[in-house]
């Protein structure tokens, strides 16, 4: 590429670490994202490809706002459209910025946005069991967590942080992309005792397989109509588009709530079948997962690198270095023929 006269084109900093495609391409057999393996959802995929993309959604969200709080049961006050569920994690770290934050509390592994977004705005990243972590003005816990799957002991840990005295009391988000995809309970959707406080993060586009489909919402807890005010204040003009608005209002409807729910006894015995797999292979899966991924050890000399020969096979894991273990990898639950695929390419290395 060659430069123009005058013109200086600064390196692009790096972001986050994702599972999925990326510059390469997509492989044939992506275990390295946890979208639902049964999808797409074809009620959804059919809603939203019969988008109208020639016009601007109403930019207040009123008629979806009022279906996302009925089916949750909540006032329509309290819901905040995002572009995504990255988008959010910025946004809300910028209103706690602007709002005196000086650190935001993470679990002990999480996804990256979260201290990404803080980073970037000059926060102080907590870890327990950092001194200050509950005491920090914003605190984040997954449910199921990432990347292990399990119960996130970072929202039992919150009750000590609503209790500190003399304290102004924490914005605690329990991002929920993964609880419709809990896998080993009759209630997927429903969630723990997570405190009248609480935020929730919403993400349906894993649930319906429809990742590329850009739209999330959060739901504010009683009493922060303010807060959620500021949170669309922050917001971009339709920071969720036609495809978006059409995916959300078909994730409210009986028939996707029917279909999602067939999926989990599928998802069920695909991840039985694909952590005995692994075990067959010689890896060691990690206990406690609740979702419709699990992380497991590799015995290999040098990860990266064969990571890069099963790509070379059409077979993608995710790296969990990023999350702060080393060594491992996660692995979305796919159909027993990705599993076939993996054997295979495993045996070539």
């Amino acid at each position: 590429m060659v430069n123009k006269p005058g013109v200086s084109l600064a390196p692009v900093s790096a972001g986050p670490v994702h599972g999925g495609p990326d510059a390469r391409g997509p492989v044939q057999y992506d275990f390295s994202t946890n979208s639902n393996a049964c999808g797409p959802c074809p009620s959804t995929l059919a809603e939203v490809q019969q988008a109208d993309a020639t016009r601007y959604p109403d930019p207040a969200y009123t008629v979806l706002r009022a279906r996302l709080a009925a089916f949750h049961g909540v006032a329509p006050e309290r819901i905040v459209l995002a572009a995504s569920a990255s988008e959010f994690i910025h946004r809300i770290t910028a209103l706690a910025a602007q709002q005196g934050a000086r650190a935001v509390a993470l679990p002990a592994y999480s996804y990256g946005d979260y201290a990404q977004a803080a980073q970037a705005r000059g926060l102080q990243v907590l870890r327990p069991p950092e001194t200050g972590w509950s005491a920090a003005r914003l605190h984040w816990a997954c449910e199921p967590s990432s990347p292990l799957g399990g119960v996130d002991p970072a929202w039992a840990a919150w009750r000590s942080a609503l209790q500190l005295p003399d304290a102004a009391p924490p914005w605690c988000v329990l991002d929920c992309a993964y609880r419709p995809l809990r896998l080993h309970t009759d209630r997927a959707l429903d969630l723990p005792d997570i405190g009248a406080t609480a935020w929730q993060l919403w993400t349906p586009n894993k649930a319906l397989g429809l990742t590329g489909v850009r739209a999330a919402y959060a739901i504010g807890p009683p009493g922060a109509e303010a807060a959620v005010a500021a949170l669309i204040a922050l917001a971009p003009s339709w920071p969720v588009g036609a495809h978006g608005v059409a995916l959300l209002e078909s994730w409210v409807t009986f028939g996707t709530q029917r279909w999602l729910a067939e999926c989990l006894p599928v998802l069920r015995d695909w991840k039985a079948q694909q952590q005995a797999l692994c075990t067959h292979l010689g890896w060691t899966v990690l206990p406690g997962s609740q979702a419709n991924y699990f992380c497991a050890h590799l015995q290999l000399p040098d990860l990266q690198s064969g990571l890069l020969q099963l790509r070379t096979h059409g077979i993608q894991l995710r790296d969990c270095t990023s999350f702060g273990l080393p060594g491992v990898v996660r692995l979305g639950v796919l159909p027993p023929a990705a599993q076939a695929a993996l054997r295979r390419a495993w045996r070539l290395l």
